[in-house]
């Protein structure tokens, strides 16, 4: 069963073609790594992904539902870490949870089971009665991690999800995420290469918009299970490539 699915897709801004002919499916019970450079496309692809950025061309779909056609379906189907995520200030971090909820159809006991689940697995009840805007970006992050899980959905769309967290709230993230992936597909972009390496089962990397590269971790790391070396190849080869094409 595939729960991730994109097929050629491609976004322009004016002259700057920021994703091309990107292809690839997630299945259940794994961890993909997005991983390039900042400006390699990864965000485009996420923000086309959850469905809050149209494609020029190509398709995606989200546990089987087109995200142009059938764009509330699939949102329904999965949590969405932007990057960089922010908003919400004058909100208490429950008020911001208890919006989620009723976003998500959840309301009454159902609403606030779901507000303490994810306030309890995150430790946010120290924080739950300060406004976001308070917080530091550590804790804003992992309550809006809270906002993507909080409906318990089959597919996770987690933009750099460890930025701005501190080494422990790092380790303790990778610990659930580990956790969440046994039922789950998880889609999660980063640039960290030690992140890539701990977490994630298959690494597709992208550089120029384009995917370069789609493997196991295993398949990418070297001999002393160090992923850089690649990585750096891999971008390396493409750009040269790309000056000689021009």
């Amino acid at each position: 069963m595939t729960l991730i699915e994109t097929r050629d897709l491609s976004k322009s801004f004016g002259t700057h073609k920021a994703v091309s002919a990107v292809s690839f499916s997630v299945t259940p019970s794994t961890i993909v790594g997005l991983l390039g450079s900042n400006g390699a496309g990864k965000s485009t692809t996420m923000r086309m992904l959850a469905g809050s950025l149209g494609p020029d061309v190509g398709s995606a779909s989200i546990a089987g539902y087109d995200i142009v056609k059938d764009r509330q379906q699939a949102q329904r189907a999965l949590g969405y870490l932007p990057e960089a995520a922010n908003g919400f200030p004058n909100l208490t971090v429950g008020e911001f949870l208890s919006f989620a909820a009723q976003a998500r159809g959840l309301r009454g006991s159902s609403g606030r089971r779901a507000v303490g689940s994810v306030t309890e697995t995150l430790a946010l009840g120290a924080v739950s009665d300060q406004q976001l805007g308070t917080l530091s970006k550590g804790w804003r992050q992992r309550a809006w991690l809270a906002q993507a899980l909080i409906h318990d959905p089959p597919v996770l769309l987690l933009d750099e999800p460890t930025d701005g967290l501190d080494p422990k709230q790092k380790v303790d993230l990778r610990r659930l995420l580990k956790h969440l992936a046994k039922d789950r597909a998880i889609l999660m972009s980063t640039h960290i290469v030690e992140e890539a390496e701990e977490l994630c089962d298959r690494l597709i990397v992208m550089n120029a918009g384009r995917v370069v590269a789609d493997a196991t971790k295993d398949e990418l790391c070297d001999a002393d299970g160090r992923l850089a070396p690649a990585l750096i190849r891999l971008t390396s080869d493409h750009s040269q490539a790309e000056s000689a094409a021009a």
